[in-house]
């Protein structure tokens, strides 16, 4: 690195602030919605002024747009791997072990890295937001679509009689439950009168359960 690529280059500073002030506003975007988190009430959760969120994150629409992409990246290139991993496999085992296959590649990852962070748990309410409401379909068409594309071929490609349109429902009711598991484990444990359960897997067994039989009675009505 030369002199002036040194003087451009952030400190470490910066970039710990730019990492508190992203992370208090997807806490306050999660909780508020975008309308309710003012970046006023951003620079106090983050401890900084305005102006270091107006310099670090730019104008609102930017700043939010900037906090969905943040994770949707390495939360892509997990669900890829997983679902590369198991694509040779899908041809040689039965329906209901490919789709629970097909599932599990797409929740895993997530219900993983939102076990005990609290920043993939807001995430899940920003996905969610951004999912229920029509404004936000270029955010959701540019981070979202493109994995769910790829999970959506590999369904069609695996039950070739099933209707894009079942293919699609299924879909979205997987991630709607996805999200509300990642958010709302302790409700379940609430309901159920017992202590929370540990560990991702325990919610990623029982709703991959739900969900694909659930998606293979889609498949089967709409074939």
């Amino acid at each position: 690195m030369n002199e002036l690529e040194r003087k451009r280059a952030p400190s470490k500073r910066s970039l710990a602030t730019r990492q508190r002030i992203f992370d208090a506003a997807e806490q306050l975007f999660a909780e508020r919605g975008f309308e309710g988190a003012s970046i006023r009430d951003i620079a106090k959760a983050a401890d900084v002024q305005t102006a270091l969120v107006n310099h670090h994150g730019g104008p609102k629409e930017v700043f939010f747009e900037a906090i969905v992409a943040r994770r949707a990246q390495p939360l892509a290139v997990l669900r890829q791997e997983q679902l590369t991993l198991i694509a040779p496999t899908l041809s040689t085992v039965s329906d209901d072990a490919a789709l629970s296959a097909i599932l599990t590649a797409f929740i895993g990852p997530f219900l993983h890295l939102a076990e005990d962070d609290l920043g993939w748990r807001a995430y899940a309410r920003l996905v969610a937001q951004i999912s229920s409401d029509v404004r936000w379909s270029d955010l959701a068409a540019t981070y979202f679509d493109p994995t769910a594309q790829h999970f959506l071929v590999a369904l069609q490609s695996r039950f070739p009689d099933a209707q894009p349109l079942a293919i699609s429902q299924g879909f979205v009711y997987t991630v709607s439950s996805m999200l509300a598991l990642s958010t709302s484990r302790w409700r379940i444990a609430a309901l159920a009168g017992q202590p929370a359960q540990g560990g991702a897997h325990v919610g990623l067994d029982g709703l991959v359960t739900y969900a694909a039989a659930g998606y293979m009675a889609l498949l089967s009505n709409a074939s």
